[in-house]
């Protein structure tokens, strides 16, 4: 199998990540499947990419008698079977790993056997889930950044049993997608997220510490050091159910007290309090954002 071999691809989940991954792929002409059990979330995600291509237009990047073409490449469904038709899944659901290896155990059995699954995970291990698909020479990571049509970087993880050619195939896609891609092996946390949430972590300690106010931390690092956001801010688009998810699996799988979950960030999301998407994080958000 090649890239041009690849015509239809499937995105699991259509909340922001899913997308925004569904959005950059049909702009690059793939026809998408996009899946999810839930009617309304199908319902805004379509709204999503819709705006997301409008914006595209705005900024020179599609003409506006492309944008209804782009869209109707991508179909929502609610019936995961139908991916069985696609040559390539990329998974955007929860971080949760209970989730994900129920989805490629099934996936594994459900799909061709030279269909690539692939996952958007920032954290988990693309090894375990090449044991749970059966097929681990055919899973790969796929970590696009959030917001995924304006973020120019893809993490490409690799497992120990991942082929050649899936990792090629994954390359060409990236480059396809006018992104840049960096390599790197099955690790926890990949690169990114090693280096990014322990910052974000820290800059949690210094509120709860009282260092400072939230707006202060994040100019200190926003000025400071060249960030284009601040981290707490940043936590909040996220998602702090998020970050709490990955800062717990750093801090399980390398045992590094560096990486242990500061008590005001599992506050806030036991409170509910889980950044833009709640309304409420470490600041309030009004409708739209």
């Amino acid at each position: 199998m090649t890239l041009d071999t690849i015509k239809t691809i499937g995105v699991v989940g259509a909340g922001q990540m899913g997308c925004g991954i569904a959005q950059v792929l049909a702009q690059a002409g793939w026809n998408i499947l996009l899946a999810d059990v839930s009617p309304a979330v199908l319902e805004g995600a379509m709204k999503n990419i819709e705006r997301g291509l409008m914006r595209a237009t705005e900024k020179g990047e599609l003409a506006k008698d492309q944008v209804e073409e782009v869209l109707k490449l991508v179909h929502p469904i609610q019936d995961v079977a139908l991916l069985e038709q696609t040559q390539l899944i990329i998974e955007a659901i929860p971080e949760d790993p209970g989730l994900k290896h129920e989805l490629f155990s099934r996936l594994g059995r459900l799909c061709p056997p030279r269909s690539i699954l692939a996952s958007n995970t920032s954290s988990i291990s693309i090894d375990g889930l090449g044991v749970a698909s059966c097929r681990p020479d055919r899973v790969i990571g796929i970590h696009f950044m959030n917001p995924v049509p304006v973020m120019k970087l893809v993490e490409v993880v690799h497992g120990k049993e991942t082929s050649e050619q899936t990792v090629a195939i994954t390359l060409a896609l990236v480059r396809r997608l006018g992104k840049t891609a960096v390599v790197c092996k099955d690790s926890p946390g990949f690169i990114v997220n090693r280096v990014l949430i322990p910052m974000i972590n820290e800059a949690i300690f210094a509120l709860e510490d009282g260092v400072a106010t939230p707006e202060a931390i994040d100019q200190a690092v926003r000025d400071g050091l060249n960030h284009p956001v601040g981290p707490l801010a940043l936590a909040d688009r996220i998602g702090l159910d998020t970050v709490l998810a990955i800062c717990e699996m750093l801090y399980q799988d390398l045992g590094d007290s560096k990486f242990r979950p500061c008590p005001l960030l599992r506050r806030h999301v036991q409170g509910g309090r889980l950044g833009k998407k709640s309304g409420e994080g470490f600041y309030t958000y009004e409708s739209g954002g």
